[in-house]
């Protein structure tokens, strides 16, 4: 017999990540673009140009994320909650954390204890507080979502003070209107999100160990800003972004061990 591939697919609404484990152990990131289905096909093409036949019997899908349902050729569909969580346990090598996750529309606290979810809060009323937030405002500023971090690095931070995205983008553009530098207006916005962050996170008793997951989990400048906020070191993950994949991929192998 041969041996299993395991399949996560989290079908976020800005990106879509993929963790395969099993013969061929890949991790990759597509843009959900505006139709999921059509992301879940050209996710199925690109497995199968890597040797993974998501059809095939020695192949197990797990599908997670906001457009989870669009996967038409899952095994399981496993709520978002449940896959950070397995994710982030694997990613951080501890059964007992805080995960924070960053998504594109909406930011997750899930409090795991010895394995298993304890509680979660989840902010999804406004993208103000998350990675569309930032993306719209590095537009605005004419850089890279990478950039914005490079340039609040170098700025001192400006008040951004509206909870509201367009509201706080209309802050923005007083700022510019008014000749501040680029960096001042950065270093504001990444604060911004950083304080919405922390304000959901502390909302709960964070245990000392806490990793961010999501988008935003490659930049250290962040995750320092956001350490600040909550008073505990939040730890940043390479693989941050693709723990609600790697999770599924995990939970997927878990369920076939079972059977």
């Amino acid at each position: 017999m041969n041996n299993l591939n395991y399949v996560g697919i989290d079908i976020g609404s800005t990106a879509s990540k993929v963790a395969v484990l099993g013969d061929h152990d890949e991790k990759f990131v597509l843009p959900t673009g505006w139709s999921s289905k059509e992301t879940c096909q050209t996710i199925k093409m690109k497995l199968k140009e890597m040797g993974v036949d998501v059809e095939s019997d020695d192949t197990i899908v797990v599908a997670t994320g906001y457009g989870r349902v669009a996967v038409d050729f899952a095994d399981h569909v496993i709520t978002e909650i449940t896959c950070h969580a397995r994710g982030g346990r694997a990613l951080s090598d501890s059964d007992s954390l805080a995960i924070i996750d960053v998504g594109g529309q909406d930011t997750k606290v899930i409090l795991v204890e010895h394995g298993m979810v304890q509680d979660f809060l989840m902010n999804d009323k406004c993208s103000a507080g998350t990675g569309k937030f930032l993306e719209i405002m590095a537009n605005r500023l004419g850089v890279t979502l990478n950039e914005i971090f490079d340039m609040a690095s170098g700025g001192k931070v400006l008040p951004i003070s509206s909870l509201c995205t367009v509201f706080a983008e209309s802050e923005v553009i007083n700022y510019i209107g008014q000749g501040c530098k680029r960096e001042d207006i950065a270093a504001g916005v990444v604060d911004s999100v950083a304080s919405k962050v922390a304000q959901l996170g502390m909302r709960k008793n964070l245990p000392d160990k806490v990793i961010l997951t999501g988008g935003l989990s490659h930049s250290t400048y962040f995750t320092q800003i956001l350490s600040d906020k909550v008073g505990k070191t939040v730890e940043n993950t390479p693989d941050g972004r693709y723990a609600g994949a790697v999770g599924a991929a995990i939970l997927g192998k878990e369920k076939s061990r079972r059977k």
